[in-house]
């Protein structure tokens, strides 16, 4: 079974062994210099500084491809149907979301707003109460004043406007059992 090794490291070691190569030469350029050889040296140093050279170009041409080869695969695969389907399916699934959002909210005002226009409704209906009720004890204590004595009509009076005002609606049903029990 033959071995695959990717184009790219292929290249990078051939640009390895290129630099590697290149540190060889310019070391015995440096080495025929110190045995004073004439003419040699500077062609050699001139030779491993166009290995050096190339290697490094040979790994920087290779980079750049490599990049660009990232670059257009990831925008192939960014506008593949298979993305945008599954950025179809993802849009569609934060909208679903942000509507049950927006409904459980909604819910939540509606719920809100009907229980607040039912204590409304509820303490209006509270006073309503109230003041037939009073309404009714006056007439009643109206009815008795020439039965009962005047301080006590009085006093009955107050009670009813105080307890009205009071809003207890426990002591006007008391005071009209009272009224009634002094008949």
């Amino acid at each position: 079974m033959p071995l695959k090794i990717p184009v790219a490291i292929l290249i990078v070691r051939i640009a390895l062994l290129l630099l590697l190569a290149a540190f060889t030469v310019l070391t015995s350029a440096d080495l025929l210099l110190w045995l004073a050889i004439p003419g040699l040296p500077g062609l050699m140093t001139q030779l491993g500084l166009a290995t050096l050279l190339s290697g490094f170009a040979l790994l920087l041409i290779t980079g750049l491809l490599l990049i660009g080869k990232l670059v257009v695969t990831a925008c192939l695969d960014y506008f593949s149907t298979r993305q945008r389907l599954q950025r179809r399916l993802l849009f569609s699934q934060a909208k679903q979301e942000q509507f049950k959002q927006l409904f459980y909210f909604k819910k939540v005002q509606i719920n809100y707003f009907n229980e607040v226009k039912r204590k409304r409704l509820l303490m209006a209906d509270n006073r309503q109460q109230l003041q037939a009720l009073s309404h009714a004890i006056d007439k009643d204590l109206l009815m008795l004043k020439p039965q009962i004595s005047n301080t006590t009509y009085l006093q009955l009076q107050q009670e009813n406007t105080r307890y009205r005002n009071q809003q207890d609606i426990e002591a006007l049903l008391t005071l009209q059992q009272k009224i009634a029990t002094l008949v």
